[in-house]
């Protein structure tokens, strides 16, 4: 990477887990000391209520209360980026008015999943939101997930839009995204910890981590090596927290997995998740247990 490359949300984002009490209720005292975590280990950008942060099961008070927490706590230090998403366009709209209202300075918007619009859809649903809000704009596109990419037309409709600013690829097609950041000039960020190191060094600006929760002091090393042109320094951090990686993501769901290694290392009070989620098997536990273990993180 090189000093030409634009970083609109920083570079190292992490999409973080909302933290409940063993009562399932919001834990902003947790959430706070988790933010500040995240900020004191090498991340300059917080994605509240994304999926990992079990979004799709909290209620817009909670939503508003997590973002006035975490932004009281860390604002001034990181990039705040709120997810805005749904397939209820409307309520999309919804969520990105209260992070706007309630101090965001950034909206992470992914296509509506199940129903599918057509891509046409898909851009009305986006400008729905950039409408409705003056915030910069992230798109996430994660078919695996949502059922729905984003075309390369559409891609195209909104590199012409200032707002919009970047985009979030867990598409798992490395080559088809260097190819789309190097033809439309938008702001490329891995949303695949697998892929971080491939992306970055093909010119991406950075990273939006669920492992990154763990180990983002790793992350920012691998990130400033490569910032400093020192490839093989970055490959080999890269390497290092693979295994780790594969704990996090790799069997288990990694909103659930990333909780509780959060858990694990004391820095939430509990690994209460909401369903449809449910705690981690316990070999799932231990996998996890001996990657942070080697890595010094316990």
């Amino acid at each position: 990477m090189n000093s030409a490359v634009a970083h609109p949300i920083g570079q190292q984002s992490v999409a973080m887990v909302t933290p409940f009490h063993a009562d399932g209720s919001l834990d902003t005292d947790s959430a706070v000391r988790l933010a500040k975590f995240l900020v004191d280990t090498g991340t300059d950008c917080v994605l509240l209520s994304g999926t990992t942060g079990e979004a799709p099961t909290t209620y817009q008070p909670e939503k508003n209360d997590l973002t006035d927490a975490v932004v009281e706590a860390v604002g001034d230090r990181a990039f705040i980026l709120a997810g805005a998403g749904s397939n209820d366009t409307a309520h999309a709209v919804r969520m990105a008015e209260n992070a706007e209202a309630h101090g965001a300075h950034g909206l992470l918007v992914v296509s509506p999943y199940y129903n599918r619009p057509s891509q046409r859809g898909l851009r009305a649903h986006v400008d729905a939101i950039l409408d409705a809000t003056t915030l910069p704009v992230v798109l996430y596109d994660i078919p695996g997930r949502t059922g729905l990419a984003f075309s390369d037309e559409t891609l195209d409709y909104f590199a012409n839009n200032d707002r919009v600013v970047a985009v979030k690829d867990a598409t798992g097609k490395p080559e088809q995204a260097i190819k789309r950041m190097n033809r439309t000039g938008i702001s490329y960020y891995s949303g695949d910890d697998g892929l971080n190191y491939m992306l970055m060094s093909s010119g991406a600006s950075g990273i939006i981590s669920v492992v990154g929760h763990a180990a983002g002091k790793f992350f920012r090393e691998e990130i400033d090596a490569i910032n400093e042109g020192d490839f093989a320094r970055a490959r080999d951090i890269q390497v290092r927290v693979t295994p780790l990686i594969q704990a996090i993501m790799g069997g288990g769901q990694g909103a659930v997995m990333a909780k509780t290694a959060m858990h694990m290392m004391g820095i939430i009070e509990s690994d209460r998740l909401r369903l449809p989620l449910v705690p981690a098997e316990p070999e799932e536990v231990e996998r996890l247990r001996v990657a942070l273990t080697d890595l010094e993180l316990l």
